[in-house]
């Protein structure tokens, strides 16, 4: 692990084109030797895209391998290049109201926020834009490697002050964090099985979503702010937007605050679908014993 880790310090230094297409290049082949995950994928593009061909979904199947590896590789400019670098990388886009071209650290902290983020390959790009503005907080999951977390908890704590949960301390830490005005970054599209989740339409399918973030922002009453990092084109570096308040958010019915906000990320995931973490079996858990969709080989 300490030589992989050498080795992606030194990736750093690389200019961001030659890094991202050695990435890209190594998705392709990851696409062609990773059979099991290449199917998860190809599963779940036929249960959201049943309106693409086969040739279709493949091809945005191998895109998406492509975008996660560049993603991986990339990392290496988030966790060690300077702040300047990674500033000129970055841009910022902003709903009206925010500042332009700012990240909006005072309608952040103004009263608790949720950021939304949902699994696109470059969400953590999102993170490290706000950490050099703001301190915030998150949910992680500890890496087995104890070297890697220590490198990756350094990469995402290297600016400001941050808070990092896991799933084991529990809700308290999180809303005693939103009552302090740290922001909190909230991942909610994963599926975790039926505990604390509703079987919501994700693309049309019914999908075990947690309900997180509405019972949240219903408790302490916090804003949702979603926050959607991309690829810029042509290796150029990585827009991260943030989108207007939610107004009226969450209401009183908690299944219908997460349909709108499974909804609000279908969205976003058609304006960037090679993007969206599609190796994740994000309909595994199925409502009245259904059968999976899913073979039990990974």
């Amino acid at each position: 692990m300490k030589l992989l880790l050498g080795f992606m310090w030194l990736l750093h230094w690389l200019p961001l084109p030659v890094l991202g297409r050695f990435g890209t290049a190594v998705g392709s082949l990851l696409f062609v030797i990773m059979g099991p995950r290449r199917e998860i994928a190809l599963v779940n593009l036929r249960l959201a895209m049943p309106e693409l061909t086969e040739d279709q979904r493949r091809d945005l199947a191998r895109r998406h391998f492509q975008a996660y590896s560049r993603s991986v590789f990339e990392r290496a400019i988030l966790w060690w290049a300077s702040e300047a670098r990674l500033k000129r990388l970055i841009r910022i886009e902003t709903s009206a109201g925010m500042p332009p071209g700012q990240i909006p650290v005072a309608a952040m902290t103004e009263k608790p926020t949720i950021l939304l983020c949902p699994h696109f390959v470059c969400l953590d790009v999102g993170g490290a834009a706000i950490a050099m503005e703001a301190s915030a907080s998150s949910m992680y999951v500890t890496q087995k490697n104890a070297t890697f977390d220590a490198v990756l908890r350094a990469g995402r704590a290297r600016f400001k002050p941050v808070k990092l949960f896991t799933r084991q301390d529990g809700i308290k830490p999180i809303l005693r964090a939103l009552r302090d005005r740290l922001p909190y970054f909230m991942l909610p599209d994963m599926d975790f099985g039926e505990k604390d989740a509703e079987f919501v339409p994700f693309f049309g399918v019914p999908a075990a979503t947690l309900t997180a973030t509405a019972r949240i922002a219903a408790t302490t009453g916090a804003q949702v702010m979603p926050v959607i990092a991309t690829f810029l084109p042509n290796y150029q570096g990585w827009r991260v937007k943030f989108y207007p308040v939610w107004d009226n958010y969450p209401g009183t019915d908690m299944v219908a605050a997460t349909r709108r906000m499974n909804e609000f990320i279908e969205e976003r995931v058609r304006e960037a679908p090679a993007e969206y973490f599609w190796t994740h079996k994000r309909y595994k858990t199925r409502p009245n014993g259904e059968p999976s969709f899913y073979s039990n080989k990974r």
